[in-house]
């Protein structure tokens, strides 16, 4: 906010899931408030039974660019589109059904763990970029690598980056891991205080296919499970701090491994 006030910046989102207009409180999406103070571009602008790709996320900041005359400030924390603005997206592959269907069945036949252990020997980067529960991604990235024998990451990799080399600056926010978690466990206390609960209801209620991007939000599933009445509400805050903390974790390896030579701050 002070760097955008400072330079009179438009600010973009680049995280995935404060795309959507019904995950406010689950995506920690800027209050009302901070997005009247200062022009935001792309918060709350999908609905949950939209799915919006890297492709569709990256159409929508070309738009931006051709309108904009002021600076922008791209912010957020999904890797795969700054690899996408930065380095190019190209068109993937089509995969048989075929394929497609026994990379299912493989994921289906074990765990997520081993899935993504074996994922992680094949294309690191996008088992990195994937929130944890996304089945259809991870069987998309397995069956790619299964019918073309490259990973889903060389793939993308191909294209035209939108902004090109010494275009922008770049900034990695990287905090001491321990003061990460500490954040990231008073973050769900303040989601369950400003009523996490409720939205979740909201999205169960509306009973949307649990593959969509919008239902794989950190926390949806943990809190919906005490919702169902599947486990009390201190193991479902619990549940949730745990997946908060394992994808800040998964954020920091992804920025680690693929914009080492951006700067950083603490």
């Amino acid at each position: 906010m002070r760097r955008a006030r400072e330079t009179g910046a438009v600010i973009v989102n680049a995280d995935s899931q404060q795309l959507y207009e019904d995950l406010r409180i689950l995506s920690a999406r800027p209050s009302p408030e901070d997005e009247a103070a200062v022009p935001h571009r792309l918060y709350g602008v999908a609905d949950p039974g939209e799915a919006w790709s890297v492709g569709r996320w990256l159409r929508a900041v070309e738009e931006i660019l051709q309108e904009e005359t002021r600076p922008l400030l791209v912010v957020g924390g999904t890797g795969l589109y700054f690899h996408a603005l930065t380095r190019g997206l190209a068109p993937t592959p089509h995969v048989p059904d075929a394929v497609r269907q026994t990379v299912q069945a493989q994921f289906d036949a074990g765990s997520e763990t081993d899935f993504r252990r074996a994922l992680k020997q094949l294309d690191p980067v996008a088992e990195t970029a994937i929130y944890p529960g996304d089945r259809q991604r991870l069987v998309r990235a397995m069956s790619v690598f299964a019918h073309t024998g490259r990973a889903l990451s060389d793939w993308r990799g191909e294209g035209k980056p939108v902004l090109a080399s010494g275009s922008y600056g770049a900034l990695v926010v990287e905090r001491d891991r321990d003061d990460l978690y500490a954040r990231c466990d008073l973050r769900v206390s303040a989601m369950i205080q400003n009523g996490a609960l409720a939205e979740v209801r909201e999205m169960l209620d509306r009973d949307l296919n649990p593959d969509l991007p919008a239902m794989k939000a950190v926390g949806l599933r943990e809190l919906a499970a005490h919702l169902r009445g599947e486990t009390s509400l201190e193991d479902a805050v619990s549940a949730t701090r745990r997946a908060t903390r394992n994808y800040a974790k998964r954020q920091l390896t992804w920025f680690r491994n693929q914009t080492a030579d951006w700067p950083r701050h603490g």
